[in-house]
């Protein structure tokens, strides 16, 4: 599914286009995604200029002012400018048309979200419990070594659990462990505080790098233009079991942890 980084490069890609202006008309192909999408949100919108859009973890806020629309890709959804007019296909769920350009969200397995509030977002059920971001100054080594403290499981799940840190997807969690060198198998609490300065660096270094490189496409998710991400060319570790290590030349394991397949270099990873 689009994580972090696919969620911060379409928010990139759009910033240029559409906030200052105002959505001509709402139109709405499905009731339902993952959840109920608002009957009103049509009417809600029409007429309303989009002042900003932010990104909370793998959510993006759009900000109109006194009301805010909050979108997940889910596991399938993208983004797409489009020109006025264009035929939707077929899992062209929702149009927002700002008359010169139309945001479309595309959503073959309707996984996402799309909803709108009236309250402030970050204290809407979804966001509220969302852990801390990855990318900001609070997240560090120090930060990192007191939240592991006291969580014995093995470290790769407890780096995905968003209620702790958001948006460190499959792929970005196993790259990350193999930037510190620290085996995906190793307890979270079993971490000394030097070598979560390591892992909280190569997590922030792991998500620029896929931001830089547009993402990571594995399966459906698109830029905004259409473009695919190329991060998943980079991959030292994941989805190259049996292959040579990049560091080392040892065969790259593979093993299933809290259902996701993990990735490591045995000799590199400790």
């Amino acid at each position: 599914m689009p994580e972090l980084p696919e969620v911060e490069v379409s928010r990139q890609g759009l910033l240029p286009f559409l906030p200052g202006k105002a959505v001509r008309t709402a139109t709405v192909r499905t009731p339902r995604l993952r959840q109920e999408i608002p009957a009103e949100l049509p009417h809600l919108l029409a007429g309303r200029v989009l002042r900003d859009i932010t990104r909370r973890g793998k959510y993006l806020v759009f900000d109109f002012g006194d009301g805010w629309l909050i979108l997940h890709l889910g596991m399938s959804g993208s983004l797409r400018l489009v020109a006025p007019g264009t035929p939707p296909q077929k899992h062209d769920h929702v149009d927002l048309d700002f008359a010169d350009t139309v945001l479309r969200l595309r959503d073959p397995r309707r996984f996402g979200v799309l909803l709108w509030t009236e309250e402030a977002p970050e204290k809407h059920p979804l966001l509220a419990v969302l852990g801390i971001e990855p990318l900001s100054p609070e997240f560090d080594g120090r930060w990192l070594h007191a939240a592991l403290r006291t969580r014995s499981a093995p470290v790769k799940p407890v780096l995905m659990d968003g209620h702790l840190l958001v948006g460190v997807g499959n792929i970005y969690a196993s790259e990350s462990l193999f930037r510190a060198g620290i085996s995906p198998l190793r307890a979270a609490n079993r971490i000394a505080a030097a070598r979560c300065d390591r892992l909280a660096a190569a997590v922030r270094e792991t998500l620029a790098d896929s931001i830089a490189a547009g993402g990571s496409s594995v399966r459906d998710y698109v830029h905004s233009d259409g473009g695919a991400g190329c991060f998943q060319l980079s991959c030292a570790v994941y989805d190259r079991e049996g292959e040579a290590c990049t560091n080392c030349g040892a065969p790259v394991r593979s093993t299933r942890q809290a259902g996701r397949s993990t990735y490591w270099c045995p000799r590199c990873q400790r």
